[in-house]
């Protein structure tokens, strides 16, 4: 018997640059793992070699908006013109699976996902300097030195909010961050708020 049937939402934010995807990938390629990544919805279309439902859940504006009304959307926001969201019932049926679900999301969204799911776990990643931080930026080769300045501004109203996520686990070095995490989870499926229904039904077989 499992002790925890139902899975875990794992919601991991941080500053641009500091290697949340990059931990998410490492997470996925621990052995015997359940993990199952939040696949968002947009209104924009299909890149080449995207495929619905596995990058994306491309919808229309009408549909969008209309999952809004019915406040089926854990979270969203529009950027550029197109909206992007979490919709609420592919993280249930996953999470019923027993699936660990990560959501790697920016610090806004995990806030918003955080007033309707607060039994979701919450982590918050943060570099090891902030040297380490204009780094890993610079290494991109994608950003002019204005927009690292900004990137960094918008960094230290991030790490403001860092005290609302139940977490903060330092990427000094990417398999360690994944490890710390990986242990997050184990030691919440084991909280006798998560366990207790198994507790009462193995007491009931007795």
């Amino acid at each position: 018997m499992k002790l925890n049937e139902r899975g875990l939402l794992v919601v991991m934010s941080g500053p641009s640059g500091v290697g949340k995807g990059t931990i998410r990938k490492a997470l996925f390629r621990m052995p015997d793992n359940n993990f199952c990544y939040s696949v968002s919805m947009t209104t924009r279309k299909p890149r080449e070699g995207e495929k619905n439902g596995v990058d994306y859940f491309f919808v229309s504006r009408e549909e969008f908006e209309q999952r809004i009304a019915n406040d089926e959307l854990l979270e969203y926001a529009e950027f550029v013109g197109e909206y992007y969201g979490t919709p609420k019932s592919f993280i249930d049926k996953k999470l019923a699976e027993g699936n660990e679900v990560i959501m790697e999301i920016e610090v806004q969204g995990a806030l918003q996902v955080r007033e309707k799911m607060p039994e979701a776990v919450f982590i918050f990643i943060v570099p090891p300097s902030r040297q380490a931080l204009i780094d890993r930026l610079q290494v991109r080769g994608t950003e002019r030195t204005p927009d690292i300045e900004k990137r960094l501004e918008k960094a230290k109203r991030e790490f403001d909010l860092a005290y609302k996520y139940d977490y903060i686990v330092v990427n000094d070095e990417v398999f360690n961050a994944a490890d710390r995490i990986y242990a997050i989870i184990r030691a919440e499926h084991a909280k006798t708020e998560r366990s207790i229904h198994m507790y009462n039904k193995l007491m009931e077989e007795r």
